[in-house]
């Protein structure tokens, strides 16, 4: 286990800090899984979900590489993947709602293409993984997705909603925040996304599996997402970056469901992760 972290870490260009978390979070949900899919005879299906800026990408490298390692095959799918085209949303932003252009809340997502791959992914031969570049704000095109040659025996599916349960009706009237109070007063906004989060049900049913990285608040998260960001600015990136101004009014777009999710998630999740404010491993848990 020792020389596949190690590997881990330097395929990735992670740094020796960066070992704690794989240890204490990442290995340990990987031995979890291992077991879990040796007591089937199909293909596992876990759905990792976690708020912004908390590690879950990185939980899913960590994890498929030391699954990997043991010798099974891990297909992974990112919910960032299956974003709808700029076109697509667009079009939305015209006719339902104009917040509709912005990526990431549900309704925002291609929903059956998510259930066709995870579909092809348990069958024998190539699926292609669907890929989403934020630099443009757009999907690529099919000929660049990654093809995996399946039948997987895992099969990660990662994404800060995923697993999530829409709100009751009632949950809705009342903003949470700026956005919502200036952008959507009459709740237009909110209750599509709540409703659109409804038709991503089925998908969600055929996880098998669901992990969840919860932080410690939300506050928390505001704070993560902008230190994302402001790494991305110091190493030179510039298209797709935000300012500080224009991450403080992002995050607002996933306030709600990330509230809702603490709150409700923790409860039925197979696998719990607490994180502190350092994104450490407070506690881990199996349900």
């Amino acid at each position: 286990m020792t020389d596949d972290i190690t590997a881990f870490l330097a395929a990735n260009g992670l740094p020796p800090s960066a070992r704690t978390a794989v240890e204490q979070i990442h290995a340990p949900l990987a031995d979890w899984l291992a077991a879990q899919h040796a007591a089937r005879a199909r293909a596992l299906v876990v759905g990792l979900c976690g708020a912004q800026g908390g590690g879950k990408s990185t939980a899913a490298l960590a994890i498929r590489h030391l699954l990997e390692s043991r010798g099974l095959r891990v297909a992974a799918l990112s919910l960032d993947d299956l974003y709808l085209t700029r076109a697509e949303r667009l079009t939305l932003a015209r006719t339902v709602h104009p917040l509709l252009a912005t990526r990431g809340p549900p309704g925002t997502h291609d929903i059956a293409l998510g259930e066709a791959v995870i579909a092809s992914l348990r069958q024998p031969g190539p699926t292609a993984i669907p890929s989403f570049d934020k630099a443009i704000d757009d999907r690529r095109p099919p000929a660049a997705w990654p093809v995996f040659e399946g039948p997987a025996d895992i099969i990660l599916f990662e994404g800060w909603c995923v697993g999530a349960v829409p709100e009751p009706a009632e949950a809705l009237v009342r903003p949470i925040n700026a956005l919502e109070r200036d952008e959507d007063p009459d709740g237009v906004w909110r209750r599509y996304v709540n409703e659109a989060l409804a038709t991503y049900q089925p998908l969600f049913a055929s996880l098998d599996r669901l992990i969840l990285l919860k932080a410690p608040s939300f506050a928390v998260v505001e704070r993560w997402r902008g230190e994302q960001e402001a790494k991305l600015r110091a190493a030179g990136e510039g298209q797709g970056v935000m300012t500080d101004a224009e991450v403080a009014r992002f995050i607002q777009f996933f306030e709600r469901l990330t509230r809702a999710i603490f709150a409700e998630m923790p409860a039925r999740a197979d696998a719990l992760v607490e994180l502190g404010e350092d994104r450490e491993r407070v506690r881990l848990s199996f349900r």
